[in-house]
């Protein structure tokens, strides 16, 4: 007998993973520990596979949860959208500004779907580092940025905090001091979060790789070059690790142009971003 995916189970999965913790998953869609527990565990058996390993400092994905994971995100992107779909014809143009490490996310593909559901809508998704995102917004081409709100004028609508996660390739000795770190180039907000979470567990540390791009950092981390924060969604099979210094989680927001408020269209993405964050 067949059995259909809840969108249910997949939110409680999806925020999990994401969360890296069952009890701030729980504390997150307002339900109890136990209660979110009996939720994996019924996707688990849904699925005949454990999606999390489970530990005393929180819970990673399993390989088959890493291959749910995109589906799983795609479903609840595609099911907040077909709720509105009946209910409005959307047309207009959109611009969306991302940054590279949400830019390489789930979040295109549901842009994407989200423009098949309303063909007379234009999207067109930026992807750029903070100060040119900041002039897409001042010139119109970006109506909504989700990314640091500080390169932005205008406070965010909402915000919301991201785990980081330590990523490392085949080879990479976690141990040794100093350890070598392949990071995103400067200007980047994140990068004093992660030294400081470095040094305040007393370990040095020296650069041995940087990259302007998410590309060029995930190519170093895999050629076994040092360890790198990432967000978890971007993590390549087999490349997370443990034991490393605790890293913060980081803020992103969601800024909107001025003007644009109760333009349905711009309403529309906004909620699909805000579903998938």
């Amino acid at each position: 007998m067949a059995h259909d995916l809840e969108t249910g189970l997949l939110r409680a999965f999806l925020t999990a993973a994401r969360a890296r913790s069952i009890s701030r998953a729980a504390a997150s869609l307002g339900h109890s520990q136990p209660a979110l527990s009996q939720q994996l565990r019924k996707l688990e058996r849904l699925v005949g596979e454990p999606l999390l390993h489970r530990s005393a400092t929180g819970v990673a994905l399993t390989r088959a949860g890493e291959t749910l994971l995109p589906y799983a995100e795609r479903i609840l992107a595609l099911s907040a959208q077909a709720l509105q779909a009946p209910r409005q014809a959307l047309t207009g143009h959109c611009g969306v500004g991302l940054i590279e490490d949400l830019a390489a996310a789930p979040l295109p593909q549901a842009l994407a779907d989200f423009g098949r559901i309303h063909p007379g809508a234009t999207l067109e998704l930026v992807s750029a580092p903070g100060p040119a995102m900041r002039d897409a917004f001042a010139t119109g081409r970006v109506q909504l940025a989700l990314c640091d709100p500080v390169h932005l004028p205008e406070p965010p609508r909402w915000t919301v905090r991201l785990p980081l996660a330590w990523a490392a390739g085949p080879g990479v000795d976690l141990t040794v001091d100093p350890l070598p770190l392949v990071l995103f180039s400067q200007p980047c907000n994140w990068r004093p979060l992660l030294l400081d979470a470095i040094e305040a567990a007393d370990r040095t540390w020296r650069i041995a790789f940087e990259s302007t791009s998410l590309a060029g950092v995930k190519a170093a981390v895999r050629a076994g070059l040092g360890v790198a924060a990432l967000l978890p969604v971007n993590l390549d099979p087999g490349t997370a690790v443990a034991g490393l210094p605790d890293l913060p989680d980081v803020e992103l927001g969601l800024v909107r142009r001025s003007g644009t408020e109760g333009d349905l269209l711009i309403d529309a993405v906004e909620a699909v971003l805000r579903s998938l964050v």
